[in-house]
């Protein structure tokens, strides 16, 4: 298969990547580079453009594509609502293009990379895809906006669709490829400890067991590996479009992770407590029936093999 990648050269793109390229996929990576590290893209063919403005290029580096799969975006809850406008035009605008180019390639897979962030605030338990999506910041706002576009353009297009809703994708599966940003708890928290610096929990007031936020974490080559199960069973499908949970149904609590940090420095952690962030839910887990029994994919990772990842990918 010919697979186009875009933002395939950041953390969770290039996982799937070089998931693809060993499986001997033809690779096509477009990415402009703006943030994050220049990471590896193996034997892909890299295009280094920008989704906003070079239309004529993306389409020419789509035409032929079996399968697109849509990661670019800007994806930090905190910025999102202090810049929102930034969000709605780079996120939105940068997959209205990349929907447009995939009219080039004669009926491919289209993957667009969602979000849990479009539930918002839950009443607590594992979620459905099915629950109510109320987005509390626009970063979440933005993927929900961009599910409605995907499903639009699959029934203008001709396209086999889904939008993927990342549950807290984390860990690595080679150190090369580690997410070396601040904006996620496990990379700041790592880099607190190696520094012997508290790492900082925001908000030890909501309501779960421990007053900490719970989250789904999933590991990194888990959600690279659902990409593929996703693209292998849409390539078998009808015209439309599917959302999916990609999660493990377990929920941890930031001082959960915390303490496993610690665990795997081998020291006592104590965090520092700040203020709640605008835009954080209390509780975001997911339910994964629907891609476990349509897709017949499930993670393999457990919180420990993710946070042991990431802390080994720093040594």
């Amino acid at each position: 298969m010919r697979i186009v990648v875009t933002g395939g050269a950041g953390c969770l793109g290039s996982h799937l990547v070089r998931v693809l390229l060993s499986r001997g996929d033809e690779v096509v990576v477009i990415d402009d580079f703006s943030s994050g590290t220049r990471r590896p893209v193996g034997d892909a063919e890299l295009h280094e453009l920008d989704l906003m403005h070079d239309g004529e290029a993306l389409v020419n580096a789509f035409r032929g594509a079996d399968a697109v799969v849509h990661f670019a975006a800007r994806k930090s809850v905190e910025e999102s609502v202090t810049r929102p406008t930034r969000y709605y035009r780079e996120n939105i605008g940068t997959l209205a293009n990349a929907l447009t180019a995939a009219r080039a390639t004669d009926g491919a897979v289209f993957l667009f990379s969602s979000s849990a962030a479009v539930y918002g605030e839950t009443a607590g338990g594992a979620i459905r895809e099915t629950d109510p999506a109320r987005p509390i910041n626009p970063y979440g706002a933005t993927k929900l906006a961009g599910e409605e576009l995907t499903a639009s353009a699959a029934s203008a297009f001709r396209l086999r669709a889904a939008s993927l809703r990342y549950f807290n994708a984390a860990g690595t599966g080679w150190a090369d490829l580690a997410d070396t940003g601040r904006t996620s708890l496990l990379p700041s928290a790592i880099e607190r400890v190696r520094r012997a610096e508290s790492p900082v929990i925001f908000g030890d007031d909501y309501p779960t067991p421990d007053g900490t936020g719970v989250r789904d974490y999933v590991h990194a080559l888990d959600l690279a590996e659902a990409h593929v199960a996703v693209l292998d069973h849409l390539g078998e499908s009808a015209v439309g479009h599917r959302v999916f949970n990609v999660g493990t149904g377990r929920g941890a609590s930031v001082a959960e992770v915390i303490g496993l940090v610690g665990d795997a420095a081998g020291v006592r952690v104590t965090p520092t407590v700040a203020p709640r962030r605008g835009g954080d839910a209390a509780e975001v887990v997911a339910d994964v029936s629907r891609i476990t029994r349509e897709v017949g994919w499930r993670s393999r990772f457990s919180l420990p093999d993710i946070v042991r990842s990431a802390w080994e990918a720093t040594s």
